[in-house]
């Protein structure tokens, strides 16, 4: 059994997706427009001028895959969680913890915890929590 996180954006998800393709190296698995649904959607389902939002789309952070649309109901609204990364070290957690925070809010400094030696939390540009942990 895997749990995989399935991220809800307002219009955005695109430019989530691009934002984590260079700040955490993530890979594109697929990605779906609501124009190109097999099946229309119900009249009154989709806002208008939604066709090129992403209907779904899936990618992965190393071995974790995440998957994340734009939501159609205008009401998704990120909060109560946080996406963890475990980084393999202080450096490596340094950099994919500055390279989250650009354009967000930095909720806890990178720096040493007495669990970790390089720990931090932060909200990106996009309303997502993470935290950055190392290990080493």
């Amino acid at each position: 059994m895997k749990v995989e996180p399935y991220l809800f954006f307002e219009g955005t998800c695109e430019k989530a997706i691009e934002f984590y393709r260079k700040a955490l190296g993530a890979e594109l698995e697929m990605l779906m427009r609501y124009k190109e649904a097999p099946e229309p959607p119900p009249p009154g389902m989709v806002p208008p001028g939604w066709d090129d939002k992403v209907m779904h789309a899936s990618f992965r952070i190393g071995e974790s895959r995440v998957m994340a649309s734009d939501d159609c109901t205008l009401q998704a609204k990120p909060g109560g969680f946080s996406l963890s990364i475990a980084a393999s070290d202080v450096a490596q957690g340094e950099r994919l913890f500055k390279a989250l925070a650009d354009g967000g809010k930095v909720t806890m400094p990178f720096g040493k915890t007495f669990w970790s030696p390089g720990f931090g939390m932060l909200t990106d540009r996009f309303g997502i929590g993470w935290m950055v942990n190392t290990e080493t």
